[in-house]
């Protein structure tokens, strides 16, 4: 039997057995740090700062984008004192307060997009591995009610892997090329107009389109946010392992057959 390996140089370290599924087999020269607590029970470090950063700070950017580009939609409010639109410019505020949630949103999805190879193996997953489809299929049942339970992952679960990628980085992606065409569209012949004047071609040929796209993708993230909170919400209340307090401290609670860990003879 081949000898554990350290996950960590700490005094509080615990030796980890290399496991077999889509999670412990990837990544293994990023372990996370790993604490005990108790005899069955250690606290896994699954999302580190940058992870939780990146997490809140899209949340607020994605509420912002939310209220303000339904206001610019179709506005459901306006000035309390009736004057011309020139002195409370409050759709013009609006659309400010829209853009620069959107620098923000861009930004934070351009550093996410680094922190999948920089971060510990929980930041991303290899969907280009066979076992990964073999678990995502066997998740795929057990919301279909084909199973009475579904493979346990400290991580994200190959299914929740596949819905960040589809919704926060195809949607985000989708949303952001989008969103800037339209904002440089009054600016045509300026150089970032000519950067983003392809996207015509890939979402549809016309500012409507591309307009109705953009609107789509939004929405998509509005329903993306509701599961997503309540997911998350229904793992914590039925694992018991810290989920929603996780993204605040980075920890969860797992047993120890969880993350492979044997005990020391």
């Amino acid at each position: 039997m081949p000898t554990p390996k350290i996950l960590h140089r700490k005094k509080d370290s615990i030796p980890l057995a290399p496991g077999e599924n889509s999670e412990t087999s990837f990544r293994r020269h990023r372990p996370p740090i790993i604490k005990p607590i108790g005899k069955d029970v250690v606290k896994v470090y699954v999302w580190e700062l940058p992870v939780r950063i990146w997490h809140w700070v899209n949340a607020i950017a994605i509420l912002v984008l939310m209220v303000t580009g339904i206001y610019i939609g179709k506005p459901f409010s306006g000035a309390t004192i009736p004057e011309e639109a020139y002195y409370s410019n409050f759709m013009g505020w609006m659309r400010y307060v829209h853009f620069f949630a959107a620098f923000v949103f861009t930004a934070n999805s351009i550093y996410r997009f680094y922190w999948i190879f920089a971060g510990n193996k929980y930041s991303s997953q290899n969907i280009f591995r066979l076992i990964y489809w073999k678990e995502m299929f066997e998740t795929v049942k057990f919301y279909l009610f084909m199973k009475h339970k579904k493979p346990h992952y400290v991580g994200h679960n190959p299914l929740a892997i596949m819905s960040y990628i589809v919704f926060i980085g195809i949607g985000s992606i989708a949303i952001i090329m989008t969103g800037f065409y339209l904002y440089f569209e009054p600016q045509p012949g300026s150089i970032f107009a000519t950067m983003f004047a392809w996207v015509p071609y890939l979402f549809g040929g016309d500012s409507y389109t591309i307009r109705s796209w953009h609107h789509l993708v939004a929405w998509a993230f509005m329903v993306f946010t509701v599961i997503h909170v309540y997911l998350a919400w229904r793992d914590d209340y039925l694992e018991r392992n810290g989920t929603l307090s996780s993204i605040g401290t980075g920890y969860k609670v797992e047993p120890k057959k969880a993350v492979g860990i044997k005990d020391a003879e």
